[in-house]
C-alpha cells in the first residue's frame, strides 16, 4: 500500500486501459511506463482481462502498481489477486467488495458520487475514493465534498478526464486521476497513446 501511495504522489495518473487485449498489453503498457506512468488498472470488462492482469505484472511487478477496475462482486477478488493485481477500483460505492479486498491485502478504491457514499466507504476501508463520473461532478462540487471528507484520503476525478481539465480538479481537491479513452482506446495506434501521455504529463506539469 505504501507503493501505492508513494506512486500516486510522484506520478497522480492513473492509466484505464478499457478494452485493451492481452495480446497488445504488453507494449502498450511500455510505453506509459516509459512516460512515467506507474499504476495501470485493466477493466474486467476488458478482453481476457486476468491474463492481461497476469501479463503486466510478470513483466512490470517492480515497474508498476497492476490493478483491476470494473470490480462489481466479491467473486471476482480471488481472481484479481491471484493474478497478481494490488489494485482494486470500482465504478460504484460497495462496501462488500471493499471488505473482501481489503481481507485480500489489496487497494480499495471504490466510486462514489456523494458525500453520503464517500462516508459510507470510508467506513469501510477504502484506501482512496473514486469520484466517478466526474463529467457530471464539476469541481466545485469536489470541492464542497473535500471541505468536509478526511484530508488524509485521496480523491481522484475519473471519466472525461482530459489534460485541460485536470488544473480546475486539482485546484478543488483532487489528489490524481484516472485516465480512460483520452489517453487510450482499443486499437489505438502506439504513437497516439505516446502522444496523449505526454499531453496528459505536460497538464500535470502546469498544474503544480
Amino acid at each position: 500500500m505504501t507503493a501505492f501511495f508513494s506512486y500516486l504522489e510522484k506520478h497522480p495518473l492513473i492509466a484505464i486501459l478499457r478494452g485493451i487485449k492481452p495480446t497488445e498489453v504488453v507494449r502498450v503498457a511500455e510505453i506509459l511506463i516509459e512516460k512515467d506512468f506507474k499504476i495501470i488498472e485493466i477493466p474486467l470488462n476488458s478482453p481476457d482481462p486476468i491474463r492481461s492482469i497476469e501479463l503486466l505484472t510478470h513483466h512490470f511487478e517492480n515497474d508498476a502498481i497492476i490493478g483491476a477496475g470494473t470490480v462489481l462482486d466479491k467473486a471476482s477478488i480471488r481472481s484479481i489477486a491471484e493474478a497478481g493485481a494490488k489494485l482494486v477500483v470500482m465504478p460504484n460505492g460497495n462496501g462488500a467488495v471493499v471488505e473482501a479486498a481489503k481481507d485480500r491485502g489489496l487497494i480499495a478504491i471504490p466510486g462514489i458520487a456523494t458525500p453520503t457514499e464517500a462516508f459510507a466507504m470510508i467506513e469501510a476501508g477504502a484506501d482512496a475514493l473514486k469520484l466517478f463520473p466526474a463529467e457530471g461532478i464539476p469541481p466545485v462540487v469536489l470541492k464542497a465534498m473535500r471541505a468536509v471528507l478526511p484530508s488524509t484520503v485521496p480523491i481522484l476525478p475519473v471519466g472525461g478526464i482530459t489534460p485541460e481539465k485536470m488544473n480546475a480538479y486539482q485546484k478543488a481537491g483532487a489528489i490524481g486521476f484516472g485516465l480512460g479513452s483520452a489517453l487510450y482506446k482499443p486499437g489505438m495506434a502506439h504513437r497516439d497513446v505516446r502522444n496523449n501521455a505526454d499531453a496528459f504529463n505536460q497538464a500535470l506539469t502546469l498544474s503544480l
